[in-house]
């Protein structure tokens, strides 16, 4: 079994990844100290790239096979976002104005310390990193105050944090990012919840390990591989707005990925032959079955936390997975003497999707389905196995390796 000791990495990571921008720039940091050149190069060796929230990084070998193995994932993750004026007084309290951010599980964020991080734009034309540290919170309201069942969450006028400092947001985030308040003409700010990832057992408690956990594997897997000098071109991508619904510059329904492919690919040989020797692996969180709502999930593929990395198939396509790139799949774990486990929705019961059919479709490139399970998946905190998480860093470096 895995210890903590080995999953401290990527609870570090966790720690210095509140927002999406975070994330994508602690990737390329990791990457370029990795010995990879932040540049779009198409030279052999390590080059990574980000840019709004998103991360691509690709290593070619000295002679290429024509093809990419790709692993993709997202860096962003549910959450209250903090609207563009955010000062709100009300009942002698300071609040912040969010709007809510994709599907989270609105209950989950209620009395926790929350921070904000995210990116702010400068007069100047810059833009930086910023993280507050615990300034609000969502208060609950008193049990005595109501009865009966609990209070039916207005999004409008129940999520707006209260502010735990008399000072304005913007005089916070400016303070923390070292410049002055009127120099900052806009903002990309989300909360998350300011304490620290909780490893108990084999067990990890953390927020954003959708999808996080398969952004720091990816990375892990891609550092490992270069050593073995493999033959395909090996490429990252962790984008933006997965949570809501990837049309951006930066999700992946964008160009981001598939540009940075095409410069590859005629570079090192035919396109056309590149792009068809290529294939995809959709790195994202599975659902663990839930032992209070067992019902929930289909009775005979019932994924575990600590059984293994779990292989996501759907027939209406809400993943990317074939019997092709299954096999693809099976035979990199079974490589790294990894367990597979299978999700399939229960028919009665909606079911997620990721970036896998959206960069698929776009790109042309067979894709699998794959992530590790959670419980309490778009809480505000999540609950996940170590040693799923170390499991699939070893199957991402075999699947990156070629094995």
């Amino acid at each position: 079994m895995a210890t903590s000791h080995d999953i401290t990495q990527f609870t570090d990571f966790l720690q210095r990844s509140p927002s999406a921008f975070h994330a994508a720039a602690n990737v390329r940091d990791e990457l370029v100290r990795a010995g990879f050149t932040e540049d779009l190069g198409v030279t052999p060796g390590g080059h990574v790239h980000a840019s709004g929230g998103a991360v691509i990084a690709w290593w070619i070998p000295e002679t290429p096979n024509p093809g990419f193995r790709i692993v993709g994932s997202h860096t962003d993750s549910p959450g209250l976002m903090v609207k563009p004026d955010p000062d709100v007084e009300r009942e002698g309290f300071r609040q912040v104005a969010v709007e809510v951010y994709g599907g989270p599980i609105l209950t989950s964020w209620f009395d926790r310390e929350l921070t904000f991080a995210g990116r702010i734009a400068l007069l100047d034309g810059t833009t930086r990193l910023v993280t507050t540290g615990p300034v609000a919170r969502v208060p609950n309201l008193a049990i005595h105050l109501y009865r009966g069942d609990v209070p039916e969450i207005d999004r409008q006028i129940h999520m707006q944090p209260v502010q735990l400092s008399d000072r304005p947001l913007v005089d916070i985030v400016a303070e923390r990012a070292g410049v002055a308040s009127d120099e900052i003409v806009a903002h990309e700010l989300i909360c998350a919840d300011a304490q620290a990832p909780e490893v108990i057992g084999d067990t990890l408690s953390a927020g954003r390990l959708d999808n996080l956990s398969s952004v720091w594997a990816s990375t892990s897997a891609l550092r490992r591989a270069v050593h073995e000098q493999p033959r395909d071109v090996l490429v990252l991508a962790a984008f933006n707005h997965e949570e809501v619904g990837s049309a951006s510059v930066t999700g992946a329904g964008g160009p981001l990925l598939e540009r940075i492919l095409t410069t590859i690919a005629a570079a090192i040989g035919d396109p056309v032959d590149v792009f068809a020797h290529s294939t995809m692996v959709s790195a994202d969180a599975a659902h663990a079955v839930h032992p209070n709502y067992p019902g929930k999930h289909d009775p005979t593929h019932r994924p575990l936390m600590n059984h293994g990395p779990v292989l996501k198939i759907n027939a209406n396509q809400r993943y990317a997975s074939d019997a092709v790139t299954e096999a693809v799949w099976i035979r990199a774990a079974r490589a790294a003497g990894v367990p597979v486990q299978t999700f399939v929705g229960h028919n009665a019961v909606p079911c997620g999707s990721t970036i896998g059919p959206i960069a698929s479709t776009r790109l042309g490139i067979p894709t699998v389905d794959v992530g590790i399970p959670l419980l309490s998946m778009h809480s505000a905190r999540e609950l996940a196995g170590v040693t799923d998480q170390i499991w699939f860093e070893d199957a991402l470096t075999a699947y990156f390796v070629g094995q």
